[in-house]
């Protein structure tokens, strides 16, 4: 479901952006945005994601993701949210976890990333989700202020472990 959205830029006035769910056609552009995420937080050598994965992921026959594109008036895309469904025990609900939320950084303060989140909160809500997560770096204090902004709150009890590379496969075989 595409929704527009009026965002405010200083200096600009009113631009209109629209908020959309993505479509096959728009995967060279994330995988694009995904290896500028990963160049801002100091790790694209970590980047092994290739657009056919990513087509699979969102598009496969099972698909395990999904994502929301921004763009501009003119149809151009400058930002999106990958995200997938989790679900809470304890609340006997799915909810969403957001895995890479990103806006170029030339239009960042636009209201693209809000627009963003506020579209994942609206699908939470439509579809009686409790909750919507996901993980910021410690030093990305742009981000974490405008997450705050927003009224979201760290989970500062809970450490983030994960298992990769020589670690996993010797655990899984």
């Amino acid at each position: 479901m595409a929704r527009t959205v009026l965002a405010r830029r200083a200096g600009r006035g009113h631009a209109v952006l629209m908020i959309r769910t993505a479509t096959p056609a728009d995967v060279p552009v994330i995988h694009q945005l995904v290896r500028d995420l990963a160049e801002y937080e100091k790790a694209l050598d970590e980047v092994r994601a290739t657009p056919a994965q990513l087509h699979e992921a969102l598009f496969g026959p099972q698909p395990a993701a999904y994502a929301h594109v921004a763009e501009t008036a003119d149809g151009e895309v400058v930002g999106f949210a990958l995200w997938f469904l989790n679900f809470s025990t304890w609340r006997g609900v799915h909810g969403i976890y957001l895995e890479d939320l990103y806006v170029r950084p030339d239009l960042r303060g636009g209201g693209h990333g809000k627009a963003l989140l506020t579209e994942l909160a609206r699908l939470c809500v439509a579809r009686g989700y409790e909750r919507l997560e996901w993980s910021v770096l410690n030093w990305n204090a742009p981000s974490i202020a405008f997450y705050e902004s927003l009224g979201a709150r760290p989970q500062d009890e809970w450490s983030v472990y994960r298992l990769t590379d020589e670690a996993l496969r010797e655990l899984g075989s």
